[in-house]
């Protein structure tokens, strides 16, 4: 067949012509004229077909380099040319394949249906793309995206199939990874919060007459303290372990991690047996886990409840099982709760607390700081100051820290709220240092939250030097609390860091924790803060007095300052004093004061109680 190229060029026609009528051209020079036209004329044909081949060769050549593999059969759909790339993905040689059906190579994953619209698609719009699973000579199976084209001759007829393929096993395994990713806890294997979302409402939309649900939220007791003492490796391995006990004990039920120390079961039952079955839950995860040469049992809360009862929509009854797991975590630990409508109805009042919260610190016209001195118990002379936060909501009025704290730590607002306190509080210091006041630290609380975000000392350094205040002038308070939140992490380097600038660092509430004894021997801290709790019954009780004697004789020790909280009455000043508590702060002396009334009480008594 003469190449296509030839009818594009008139040279080639020309000189074509030339040859016919060179021999009936009259004289020598006019022949020898026509000659050498028909000479340029045959190059010209000469280098385009050499051009042509050289074409062909490069595709061949690009074919045979491909990562793709590539397949051409006839008009009768045998195989008669593939490429090395074919043999690489399928294992499949020329000498295997050549005269065979491509259906040789079907992994039977595909039915009649699907191959009569591949061949529809081909017959009529001459091209077919799509997702086919074949097999490998050596029998695994494999996924491939796969282009067939079909190619007619002069007149028009099929003469040929090409098909390139992918091998697209990788992606899929990829896309396999990512969705177990989103679905399933990586330390347990068990459905995450995701996954159980789907499962519940599955669960819940193929419940039978006579059939409920029974859902319990579980969440393991100091979990912290675990990690701390046998270290981050055993800990996620307890998890694993506590995740595979769970996951027997309940075999035909639904077992998954939420993150952290919580898991969920999900079981379908006709028994009305749900708090024999929390108490059966706890008895069998009570039972020590041996690791390492260590038994360890561990203490839960459990937040319950029951479908179709207190809920049919997933999200709802989610929102129950937390609204019960706080109530119990109230109670105190090791304790469980199932959910009751009271629990929602404080739920809604929480709420709307939320939402009123938001509003204050985004107007900050109702929060406002008060501030509580610290003395010297031998003279009198004021030490400190410590600021606490108040909440005057325009219809409840003063609303107690202990209500909306721990709303604020729940829904994310502690941060914001802690930067307000640290922005408000360095703010009146200058003012004071400017108006002549007594230039004595102020205390202000540090959460959890604070830590984990990592811009702490950046915050404190910045608002500081803004003010032109030394951060011997501001001193850390963190709850024991703070140090056992997993949250937080290991806070020791964060401590000193906040140490090296300048800060005092104290420890409140102390004595309420866990494991108070073990941290102060390598707590980088200055002061402890003896609890309210332990002041309120001296002198007459003798176990209180005890322990407070046992604490200021521990802290001397320490070389640690102690200040007792809720220091109240003479009696227990004098017990204070007698067994040598430097610093006090309670109503006895000043109860919190809005900075103004403050001002004015320093003026009449100025450093004294």
């Amino acid at each position: 067949m003469w190449p296509r190229f030839s009818l594009s060029r008139p040279l080639v026609w020309l000189a074509l012509a030339g040859l016919a009528a060179v021999s009936w051209l009259p004289g020598v020079w006019l022949r020898l004229a026509v000659v050498a036209f028909i000479a340029v004329g045959l190059y010209d044909a000469w280098r385009q077909v050499r051009n042509e081949h050289r074409r062909a060769r490069l595709a061949e050549a690009a074919l045979m380099l491909s990562e793709d593999g590539v397949m051409i059969s006839d008009a009768r759909n045998r195989i008669v040319a593939v490429n090395p790339a074919f043999t690489k993905i399928t294992g499949y040689a020329i000498e295997d394949v050549e005269g065979q059906d491509p259906s040789m190579l079907s992994a039977g994953r595909h039915d009649k249906v699907f191959y009569e619209r591949y061949w529809q698609s081909l017959t009529t719009t001459g091209r077919w793309e799509g997702e086919i699973w074949n097999r490998r000579k050596h029998g695994d199976e494999y996924p491939e995206w796969l282009r067939v084209q079909a190619c007619p001759d002069a007149r028009g007829r099929i003469s040929h199939y090409v098909g390139m393929f992918t091998d697209i096993s990788r992606h899929k395994a990829r896309e396999q990874d990512l969705r177990r990713i989103g679905f399933e806890d990586p330390l347990t294997g068990l459905p995450n919060r995701r996954r159980l979302h789907d499962l519940m409402t599955s669960r819940l939309r193929h419940l039978r007459a006579g059939e409920g649900l029974d859902i319990a939220l579980i969440d393991i007791d100091g979990f912290k303290a675990v990690n701390d003492a046998m270290g981050v490796d055993l800990g996620d391995r307890l998890l694993a372990r506590f995740g595979q006990r769970l996951a027997g004990h309940v075999a035909g039920g639904v077992v998954g991690r939420l993150g952290g120390d919580e898991f969920m079961v999900i079981r379908t039952t006709t028994f009305d047996d749900h708090d024999k079955w929390v108490a059966g839950l706890r008895s069998h995860l009570s039972e020590p886990f041996e690791l390492n040469g260590h038994s360890l049992r561990l203490g839960l809360t459990i937040g319950s409840c029951r479908a179709p009862e207190d809920g049919r929509d997933s999200g709802v009854l989610f929102q129950r099982l937390e609204s019960a797991l706080y109530s119990a975590k109230r109670h105190g630990r090791n304790h469980d709760q199932r959910f009751r409508p009271s629990l929602d109805v404080a739920g809604d009042r929480q709420l709307a607390l939320v939402n009123d919260l938001r509003a204050a610190l985004a107007s900050g016209s109702q929060l406002e700081l008060h501030y509580q001195t610290q003395h010297r118990l031998d003279s009198g002379e004021m030490a400190g100051m410590e600021a606490l936060l108040r909440w005057h909501h325009p219809q409840h009025g003063m609303i107690s820290p202990a209500d909306f704290i721990p709303l604020a730590e729940r829904h994310g607002m502690m941060s914001a709220l802690g930067n307000w306190v640290v922005e408000r509080a360095v703010a009146q210091l200058a003012s004071w240092r400017a108006a002549g006041m007594p230039a004595v630290p102020l205390w202000i609380n540090i959460s959890a939250i604070q830590l984990i975000q990592g811009d702490l000392e950046s915050r404190l350094a910045a608002c500081l030097s803004q003010h032109q205040l030394p951060a011997s002038l501001l001193g850390l308070e963190l709850t024991e609390s703070v140090l056992l939140d997993d949250r937080a992490g290991d806070i020791y380097p964060r401590m000193e860091a906040l140490r090296a600038l300048g800060h005092q660092i104290a420890i409140d509430d102390f004595g309420t924790g866990y494991s108070s004894l073990s941290y102060l021997k390598r707590l980088p801290v200055d002061k402890l803060k003896l609890d309210r709790a332990f002041i309120r019954a001296l002198p007459d009780d003798p176990a209180d007095a005890s322990i407070v004697s046992a604490v200021l004789a521990m802290a001397r020790g320490l070389d640690l300052v102690v200040i007792a909280e809720g220091v109240e009455t003479e009696a227990q000043r004098q017990f204070l004093l007698q067994h040598g508590c430097p610093l006090v702060q309670g109503f006895l002396f000043s109860r919190p004061l809005p900075a103004e009334e403050l001002e004015l009480h320093q003026r009449r008594e100025p450093l004294s109680a």
